[in-house]
């Protein structure tokens, strides 16, 4: 049964209002004229976040994780996959890492959503029994009352760190929806080799400000870095390379949080020069740091 807009936020977002979730209210406060992004306290790799936009939001920027997120106030517009996007209250976003998009508000009354992102190699643990091929949900905005109940859950308190029993659940709820969601993918490697790309990967992060060469993740894994490039996409949805520049933008981008100026930051994180982490900043958020950093807060 198909449901509005409407009929998502009464339906979906009802379960978690019925518990107390606290969205409810989020759905009917008038966006703020500031642009604002409010980081959550969050568990291990997950990020949370709250958005306030009024006109263009962010440039055209690709990230590394799966976005998911429900629209609370406003029209909600962005390009995806050579298309142009909607979003109103109640609906669902779902954004496939590596693809290229934007965002803002649609209507000059502005623009409020919350979104949870989540790295791939995550939806594919918590979906194991789904198989081995990460979820392609083809349309980025739709409709799901229990997946929108559990993003509402996992959405509604920002300011406290996830329990981690509860959380595993909410991933675990969130897999399955983006498996119901998917469209069939082509078959992949019948034998994907999880053990090699979660050490390339723990050795990307763990090394992160500085160049780690192929000869070296050959090392780690085992195996040659064309294999280990195939692997490391079907089961990350990126690349090595792409991955571990992610790690170095997240560790600058909390160094700016917690007050440090841009430059130490970015040679901190391992960037050759500040116009250099510029650049993939952002590639990857789109906007700049001093932008990010003017309108975020913890």
């Amino acid at each position: 049964m198909k449901h509005s807009a409407h009929g998502l936020l009464d339906e979906g977002l009802g379960l978690a209002m019925a518990a107390g979730s606290g969205l409810e209210r989020s759905c009917i406060r008038p966006a703020p004229a500031t642009d604002t992004i409010r980081m959550g306290r969050d568990l291990g790799p997950v990020e949370r976040i709250e958005a306030v936009f009024s006109g263009n939001g962010f440039s055209p920027h690709r990230h590394d994780t799966y976005a998911i997120g429900l629209t609370l106030s406003g029209v909600q517009t962005f390009a995806y996959r050579g298309e142009s996007r909607y979003s109103t209250p109640g609906n669902i976003i779902v954004l496939h890492p590596d693809e290229l998009h934007d965002g803002g508000a649609g209507t000059d009354a502005g623009l409020r959503y919350r979104m949870i992102y989540i790295p791939p190699e995550l939806v594919l643990e918590a979906g194991r029994r789904q198989g081995d091929s990460l979820p392609f949900v083809a349309a980025p905005v739709f409709s799901d009352p229990d997946l929108a109940a559990t993003l509402a859950e996992v959405l509604h308190d920002l300011d406290q760190v996830p329990e981690e029993l509860a959380f595993s659940d909410q991933i675990a709820r969130i897999a399955d929806g983006l498996a119901r969601n998917a469209l069939a993918r082509p078959a992949m490697s019948k034998t994907p080799a999880r053990s090699a790309v979660a050490q390339a990967s723990a050795y990307l992060r763990e090394n992160c400000n500085r160049p780690v060469s192929s000869q070296e993740l050959e090392g780690v894994t085992d195996l040659d870095r064309y294999t280990l490039a195939r692997q490391f996409r079907q089961l990350t949805g990126t690349s090595p390379h792409r991955y571990q520049v992610m790690r170095r933008l997240e560790r600058a981008r909390s160094a700016m949080l917690a007050g440090m100026p841009i430059a130490e930051a970015a040679f901190d994180a391992g960037f050759a020069d500040q116009a250099h982490f510029t650049r993939h900043f952002k590639k990857s958020y789109g906007m700049t740091p001093g932008r990010f950093q003017v309108i975020s807060r913890n």
